[in-house]
């Protein structure tokens, strides 16, 4: 039982026994007691006053008197107006920090063998280009929330949809075969990704050039666009490649080929991973199958120039394309395979897409059509709608080669991370070997922080300086805090001191000691939370508020120059417990955090 919980059970007593009001102790108004008073926890009065037919000053006062005489979890109280607040005893909170300090899974739990299973997907990368900044969220995010659900006890998979056909990757692929002389990432020195990407801007360049001069023979920028040589040829490389065609087939593996190896590289470097790889070139043929289903069923119907729709008007959108003319696929018709697939692969109980909230649209139409295809689970699809994320200077954009590429921004953040700790002194006595260990993970988790200290459901700007500070709400201000505890606990190791447990409770602590040790019982709530919401934003901006206040008592309060050894005892377990949540609640976020620096 925890705190809340047995200060709801005891008022709902001392109610019962001095108003003879029946209430449920979770319908107790519990709250934390604001800094600028003493006290713990605070119990609003307001809804008792009619039972006593008294005072809230009054009504607060006797059920005070009445918790303190007659439970000793209460060691104070006092009433500001309506509000109770409620001093729990120092015994509490020793015990309860000794508690913590054994319990290795503090805040988390593990998967039973008949735990729910949620699916998780996220990146879903385009074969046509690198990786950049608005995946990096996309990939964090996903990364995050999946390890935030395993914590609650969900058994998880996670997983990615690779875009490796269609429109896009014809385009890099038509200005490679046109322009590209037969380079290859190793005859280049560029990542396969970075290489393919190079021949998407080619191709809009060129295209964009076509477009021009035919607007100046006459034709209105629409009639350019669809007319243009080049992107005629684009759409006749599709039609091939679905036709299989053999030479077509072979250039798109070559170049796909080359783009995995660059997206296992940076998902490496990012710290992310999957469970189960999807490809749309292996689901669209499933997804098309359902469309001709549902055509077939009258659920879809098919126009006079063979192009497959579905009218949702009854559901309040519009009409929504599923088949083009020529008979190939779009991207819903994909997701409706894909769906289909994973859901024979895996016994899932709850669908997430990590996805951006530009596609709110896209999920809303593929709830409503598998729902219309029979599949039970249509409706009950989660779409994880997240912001957009820019730089000071603006929105990114693909084709016009303006993005933030990942892999250059990891390095600029670990190269930063090395040129910024060293200037700080933090490097001092590291070994060349710990010094590119520790610039790589204060990099890397300056980045991965900034990124998830935001609400995801917010737009946001990424500023890579602000992000490296080791001083406020940043990544590397946690680390070292991390960091700083670990040195204290070695030096008391070096002095034999034992910490393992605590030998008594019969000692008295400071009110900043007895609030830290709130704070942390609040971590597995924040977890709770965390995972209902899909918000890593919860879990980084509660580890900030630890560490913070432990920073506090740190300058405030001796560990281990401290004279009195069963409190050097308490404050290094204190320690000991901070520094092993600070480290399980920044795992939940992916991002690690060093032993020393």
């Amino acid at each position: 039982m925890n705190l809340e919980t047995s200060i709801g059970t005891i008022v709902a007593e001392a109610v019962k026994t001095l108003y003879a009001l029946e209430i449920d102790a979770n319908q107790i108004q519990l709250q934390k007691t604001k800094r600028e008073f003493e006290g713990d926890l605070t119990v609003v009065i307001f809804p008792f006053v009619k039972a006593a037919r008294k005072s809230p000053e009054q009504t607060g006062q006797e059920i005070g008197e009445f918790l303190q005489k007659n439970n000793p979890l209460i060691s104070a109280f006092n009433v500001i107006k309506g509000f109770l607040n409620l001093s729990i005893s120092q015994n509490y909170w020793i015990e309860t920090l000794n508690e913590i300090h054994c319990n290795p899974s503090f805040g988390t739990k593990t998967a039973t063998e008949d735990a729910k299973l949620m699916m998780i997907e996220y990146s879903s990368p385009n074969t046509n280009k690198p990786l950049h900044l608005g995946h990096i969220r996309n990939n964090l995010l996903g990364f995050s929330i999946a390890e935030i659900q395993k914590a609650n006890g969900w058994k998880v998979v996670k997983t990615n949809i690779v875009n490796d056909r269609g429109i896009h990757i014809c385009k890099s692929m038509l200005a490679w075969k046109l322009y590209g002389n037969g380079e290859t990432p190793a005859s280049s020195g560029l990542k396969g990704d970075h290489l393919v990407g190079k021949y998407y801007v080619v191709f809009d360049k060129a295209f964009k050039a076509e477009i021009k001069e035919l607007m100046d023979k006459g034709l209105s920028e629409d009639e350019a666009k669809k007319s243009a040589p080049l992107i005629l040829e684009a759409q006749k490389m599709l039609l091939a490649w679905e036709n299989n065609d053999t030479e077509v087939r072979r250039l798109w593996e070559t170049m796909n080929g080359w783009v995995y190896e660059g997206f296992d590289k940076t998902y490496k470097q990012l710290g992310v991973d999957f469970d189960k790889i999807y490809y749309e070139s292996e689901t669209y043929l499933e997804g098309k199958s359902e469309v001709e289903r549902g055509e077939a069923s009258k659920a879809f119907y098919r126009r006079e120039d063979n192009s497959v729709w579905a009218d949702l008007t009854g559901d309040g959108l519009d009409e929504k394309l599923l088949l083009r003319a020529d008979g190939t696929s779009v991207y819903m018709t994909q997701d409706i395979g894909t769906a289909k697939l994973r859901y024979n692969d895996y016994p899932i109980n709850k669908m997430v897409y990590v996805v951006g909230n530009e596609q709110n649209y896209h999920f809303q139409v593929l709830s409503i059509l598998l729902d219309k295809l029979g599949f039970e689970w249509g409706k009950s699809l989660v779409h994880f709608s997240y912001g957009m994320v820019e730089l000071p200077e603006g929105k990114m954009k693909s084709r016009e080669g303006t993005v933030v590429d990942a892999d250059d921004l990891m390095e600029e953040m670990i190269e930063t991370a090395r040129e910024t700790s060293q200037e700080l002194g933090k490097l001092d006595n590291c070994t060349p070997e710990e010094i590119e260990a520790i610039a790589r993970m204060v990099g890397l988790g300056s980045l991965k922080y900034f990124i998830l200290k935001v609400d995801p459901r917010k737009n946001m700007t990424f500023n890579p300086k602000e992000s490296i500070d080791f001083n406020g709400n940043t990544g590397p201000f946690i680390q070292y805090t991390h960091a700083r505890i670990k040195s204290v606990l070695r030096k008391a190791a070096d002095q034999e001191i034992d910490f393992s447990s605590l030998t008594g409770t019969d000692f008295a602590i400071s009110e900043k000691e007895s609030y830290l040790i709130q704070v942390l019982t609040e971590f597995p709530a924040v977890v709770r939370q965390a995972g209902e919401e899909f918000s890593p934003a919860l879990i980084a901006n509660y580890i900030y508020e630890l560490v913070k206040e432990y920073n506090q008592f740190y300058h405030d309060f001796s560990i281990l120059k401290e004279e009195n050894q069963t409190i050097k005892q308490f404050r290094l377990v204190l320690s000991e417990s901070i520094a092993a949540t600070i480290k399980t609640g920044m795992r939940l976020l992916g991002i690690d955090v060093p032993e020393r620096m």
